[in-house]
């Protein structure tokens, strides 16, 4: 799940009325808010999920929001459970093969993985924020293949998002696994070599 509806799921937890569509906007903000906070490249994961919060209900409009600290601890909450259950799959994976974070993010990926104690994992990582140029741009997985001394066929991108993560990816000539719900509808104009739930299924997808 993308971070918009996390959040909203959760400010609807905590009694936040705006529907779906609304809030996105007012998240879209507070993401642009998040990426010009000064010190924002130093800032690890729990730090960011609170300036994120923060940002966010100073933005709604004020019938509509909620405490940013509760927001903040029940994002961070769920987000460290999901990666918990998922840090074995990645210490397996990583064991077998050279593994990359491609990310539109804010400067600050190496610091957040390094809080999460998954940076080690990782033999590059690849954060818009500092590079300059942010997915779909080909140049940002071309530089994960050059970080890691791979060719574009004997990669796999993995990711959730069609436009941004595999549709790039695959015109480069790396094979790509979309990680979706299975009643999310694909893509029309291009198929993915793969199509997992979840990611423990990877695992059985790379063999």
């Amino acid at each position: 799940m993308h971070w918009c509806p996390r959040f909203h799921e959760a400010y609807g937890a905590l009694g936040g009325t705006l529907e779906y569509a609304a809030f996105e906007a007012v998240f879209k903000r507070s993401d642009a808010a998040l990426a010009a906070l000064p010190g924002i490249r130093t800032l690890g994961f729990r730090a960011t999920i609170e300036a994120q919060a923060r940002a966010l209900a100073g933005l709604l409009p004020r019938g509509g929001a909620v405490d940013p600290e509760s927001l903040a601890e029940r994002l961070h909450a769920d987000s460290v459970a999901t990666i918990e259950r998922n840090r074995p799959v990645l210490g397996r994976l990583a064991a077998r093969f050279r593994l990359a974070v491609v990310s539109n993010f804010t400067g600050n990926l190496e610091p957040c993985l390094e809080e999460l104690h998954l940076r080690a994992l990782f033999g590059a990582v690849l954060d818009s924020g500092v590079l300059g140029f942010a997915k779909p741009d080909e140049r940002i997985f071309l530089r994960a293949l050059s970080c890691l001394g791979a060719r574009a066929p004997d990669a796999w991108m993995v990711g959730d998002n069609p436009d941004a993560d595999l549709r790039p990816a695959q015109h480069l000539g790396m094979r790509t696994a979309w990680v979706a719900p299975p009643a999310r509808p694909g893509p029309s104009d291009f198929a993915p070599t793969r199509r997992i739930a979840r990611l423990p299924e990877l695992e059985a997808v790379l063999g």
